[in-house]
């Protein structure tokens, strides 16, 4: 049976200095098992780089706009600025929401036999004066036991309270107010 070898030979793959250059590394080098790090071009990469006769050329394919710097803007591919559009909402398409979701929904059960109601058309418009006048007028929208939503906040909301005065002569001028 023959021997296998298990570890690898630092000269199998790698250049080794000949002449002159062997003798002074033999005499400098601290480890003269170590590789020199230098591939040898024929056995490590078998086509070398840029050794194949062929040019590239560019595909003339709808692909290739993507590359095309005159047909492809960079603000049309920065992700980073695909701030949200904003929408609007006319003052007749308010009046008609307040007025049509301030009402409570009542659904009745529906009967056998009896087809599903469809929606009413829209009535026409309200100006948005009247539409908060009659939406404000069947029920009021908020009291003082019923107030509007507030922001939910980690601290306590500041209020300002009067300190003692810093120590001063009573006779003088002092200004300052001391708030805590």
């Amino acid at each position: 049976m023959a021997a296998v070898k298990k570890a690898a030979d630092q000269t199998l793959y790698h250049l080794s200095p000949k002449g002159f250059w062997k003798k002074f590394r033999d005499a400098v080098v601290v480890n003269p098992e170590i590789s020199s790090g230098l591939p040898i071009q024929g056995i490590n990469r078998y086509p070398p780089p840029a050794s194949r006769p062929e040019r590239y050329s560019t595909p003339a394919t709808k692909a290739y706009a993507a590359s095309d710097p005159a047909q492809n803007p960079y603000w049309k591919r920065d992700v980073r600025r695909t701030y949200p559009r904003l929408s609007v909402v006319t003052q007749t398409e308010l009046s008609s929401l307040l007025i049509e979701h301030s009402q409570a929904a009542s659904v009745a059960a529906p009967a056998e036999g009896e087809q599903a109601s469809v929606p009413a058309a829209p009535k026409e418009p309200v100006d948005l004066t009247a539409a908060i006048a009659t939406v404000t007028s069947t029920a009021k929208a908020f009291s003082e036991t019923h107030l509007p939503p507030t922001l939910p906040t980690a601290f306590k909301r500041w209020v300002p309270e009067f300190a003692p005065d810093a120590p001063h002569d009573p006779d003088s001028y002092f200004p300052m107010k001391l708030v805590k």
